[in-house]
């Protein structure tokens, strides 16, 4: 059975979405070209952005349609991480509040697609 193991988005400006997750996740891609790059994380997950004019079939129309979520370890560490990332100047779409599965916020990458950081609620 196959297993999915890279999430990949389409993006508007490779250059600024790669600067953008070079930066957010701390290390740069260990692929690139014109139109493409992939970040490998030690986790084993891989995160790729493509040029949305570049992508073969074309996509569809649109942007910011994807959710990355990053889980936290606790309440405390949600609102730090929301802190470094307001600090950083990225924009946020939901500051940090509880919701029925836990604390979360939600940030945006340069085309719109979701960052959610969360912590499950503590039983």
């Amino acid at each position: 059975m196959l297993s999915p193991d890279l999430t990949l988005l389409y993006v508007k400006s490779l250059s600024a979405s790669q600067n953008f997750y070079a930066g957010l996740l701390g290390r740069p891609p260990v692929e690139s070209s014109p139109s493409f790059a992939m970040f490998a994380l030690s986790s084993g997950f891989k995160l790729a952005i493509w040029a949305r004019d570049q992508v073969q079939p074309a996509a569809l129309n649109g942007s910011g349609g994807a959710e990355i979520v990053f889980a936290a370890a606790d309440a405390a560490a949600v609102r730090a991480v929301h802190e470094q990332w307001r600090a950083r100047g990225l924009p946020i779409a939901q500051a940090p509040t509880e919701m029925d599965f836990g604390t979360t916020f939600t940030a945006l990458d340069p085309d719109g697609h979701r960052l959610r950081v969360f912590a499950p609620r503590e039983a």
